[in-house]
């Protein structure tokens, strides 16, 4: 953090997640929004695709998180026939607050209220930092694939 200052509450819930699974960060947040991936890779001056967003799908009406590169479009798809669902859907924001706890732009792949099933895309292993949202749209945390994995218990996926 710049100058020493405070988290913003909602960070430092997920920060306090994030130190309790062995996460070391950084974490850093700003004054200007990273809610997009192009937004966190340009105040981190890094790749597009080295940002690890999460996103929050509805299959047959219960959530699951998927973890993807910031470019990255998800085959809604692909990822109805990996998990054998009958209908994938692009969760609305209601159901992403209601799932996670946190709001679009700022949702970080753990502290949610209740466990949900998690999908990372195994693209994300080609780089050897990444960077995640860390439950506000300002906030963020550095982490590598394998701990991402670990942090999340999530299922490797190709998505591309």
């Amino acid at each position: 953090m710049p100058g020493g200052e405070e988290l913003h509450p909602s960070a430092q819930r997920v920060v306090d997640v994030l130190k309790a699974l062995g996460a070391v960060g950084p974490f850093r947040e700003f004054t200007v929004p990273t809610k997009t991936a192009a937004d966190a890779a340009a105040a981190l001056e890094c790749e597009v695709d080295a940002i690890a967003s999460t996103l929050v799908f509805m299959a047959d009406d219960k959530p699951v998180i998927v973890l993807k590169s910031g470019t990255l479009r998800v085959d809604v798809e692909k990822v109805r026939q990996y998990l054998g669902a009958t209908s994938v859907r692009q969760a609305t924001p209601n159901e992403v607050r209601a799932a996670t706890g946190q709001s679009l732009g700022g949702v970080s792949p753990v502290g949610w209220p209740q466990p949900i099933p998690c999908l990372i895309d195994s693209s994300l292993a080609r780089f050897p930092h990444l960077w995640a949202a860390c439950g506000t749209p300002n906030a963020v945390f550095g982490t590598t694939y394998d701990e991402l994995r670990s942090l999340t218990s999530a299922t490797p996926i190709s998505l591309r």
